[in-house]
């Protein structure tokens, strides 16, 4: 009975020694695997097995990318302005024996790079290009970084700088200067909106006016034309008149044909014409004393009129 428990426990022993030399890697990983304390293979996705105590897995890399964000750094501009910029780095490990062994502390090299070339960066500019030149900045540090951290196996991929912290009494100046810039652009837009509004009642009266002539034209066109047809109208009366008055003396003269009257009645007649003539008013005729001699011309006035 012994004798079986031992082979049992070395059995156990045995398998757990397998066990623990069997490795999978994950997706998006890396193991350093180490031979006696010296570089034997790096191991990829899948499964691995690695000898009994002669070999151990000296570093698990993730090879996803990363982000370090770094506290704020104190930095000096050209202009002796002392400002606080933290920053966000984005890297990617693209090498994982050079990370293991390239450098002893990845992140802290990382930081301590990007604060000195932060300064350095910034010692060239002044605080309003500091403010203004971000992009500029990220593209200068993230080139710089990726060349410097090449060595050690990682690809800086990204560089944001995060806050830009100037000093407080800069702050107040700037808001000062925030604030009168937003006033003056109210200022600008309440003159555009006046000077809009004029413009659009100027346009209104200059359109009304317009109309208000147009109507005044064509009213005069109206009266106008209201007075020529009522010119026209009463020539056209006068002319009816005036025919009316032609064919009454015409149909007199005929009439005064048919009846063929004599002396006495022209006499007659010329004397009625006298009086109505005169028509009652205090109105003096010279009556020729030859009355016979016009009633001889009334006769010779209508044989003629019989002639005709």
């Amino acid at each position: 009975m012994p004798t079986e428990m031992i082979v049992i426990v070395f059995v156990v022993i045995f398998l757990l020694i397998i066990a623990s030399c069997v490795r999978i890697v994950p997706q998006a990983h890396a193991y350093i695997l180490e031979r006696l304390g010296g570089y034997q293979a790096t191991w990829e996705v899948g499964v691995h097995i690695k000898l009994p105590l002669i070999d151990r897995v000296a570093k698990r890399v993730l090879l996803k990318e990363q982000v370090a964000d770094f506290p704020p750094q104190p930095v000096i501009t050209k202009d002796n302005v002392t400002m606080r910029i933290d920053t966000v780095v984005f890297f990617q490990i693209t090498d994982p024996k050079m990370y293991t062994y390239g450098v002893e502390n990845p992140i802290l090299a990382i930081e301590n790079l990007t604060a000195t070339t932060l300064r350095n960066i910034i010692g060239d500019l002044e605080l309003d290009e500091t403010l203004t030149s971000r992009e500029i900045i990220n593209s200068k540090m993230r080139m710089i970084l990726d060349e410097a951290t090449d060595p050690w196996g990682i690809k800086v991929t990204r560089v944001e700088l995060k806050n830009i912290i100037p000093p407080a009494a800069i702050q107040d100046a700037m808001e000062k200067q925030m604030k009168a810039e937003r006033e003056r652009r109210e200022a600008i837009l309440i003159a555009e909106g006046q000077k809009k509004s004029e413009i659009l009642v100027a346009e209104g009266r200059k359109a009304a006016a317009i109309l208000d002539a147009e109507g005044e034209k064509e009213s005069e066109i109206l009266r106008a034309e209201a007075k020529k047809e009522a010119m026209i109208k009463e020539a056209e009366g006068e002319a009816q008149a005036i025919l009316a008055v032609q064919k009454a003396h015409a149909e007199g003269i005929r009439f005064l044909k048919d009846a063929d009257p004599s002396s006495a009645v022209l006499q007659l007649r010329s004397m009625e014409a006298f009086e109505k003539a005169a028509d009652g008013k205090a109105t003096k005729i010279i009556i020729p004393s030859e009355i016979q001699a016009v009633a001889g011309l009334a006769k010779s006035l209508v044989e003629v009129v019989k002639e005709d």
